[in-house]
């Protein structure tokens, strides 16, 4: 993997920059989300879904970062609405640019509400 395409999509996380984020990826990227079971395929179905956590996460911030062979890992921490999120991105590098972005969270109850606000926005995209 990389360290300069983990970091950069850090960064552009950071920064909220959804579209920066994505760029990253390659056009057939794949991302599994924590909430939905079917993965979604392809670079601007992930730039909707970035576009939409930026919004709905609240004090984001990445807590810390482990890196392998196989890939990259930040751990966040984040708030949605009133609820306290703890979660993982697993970022996996190819050839094009990042391959598949992992996203995984707790408590359950975080999750729900994230699930609720993220298909209320995605449902008017």
């Amino acid at each position: 993997m990389t360290v300069d395409r983990s970091a950069a999509f850090r960064a552009a996380v950071e920064r909220g920059d959804a579209d920066a984020a994505a760029d990253l990826f390659a056009p057939d990227a794949v991302f599994h989300s924590p909430i939905v079971h079917a993965p979604y395929e392809g670079r601007e179905a992930l730039r909707a879904i970035l576009r939409a956590v930026v919004r709905v996460f609240e004090d984001f911030r990445y807590t810390a970062e482990f890196a392998g062979e196989a890939g990259h890992v930040l751990w966040f921490r984040t708030r949605v609405g009133e609820r306290e999120l703890d979660g993982v991105d697993i970022l996996t590098d190819g050839p094009d640019g990042l391959a598949e972005l992992t996203v995984m969270v707790r408590p359950y109850s975080a999750a729900t509400e994230l699930r609720a606000r993220m298909a209320e926005l995605l449902a008017g995209s």
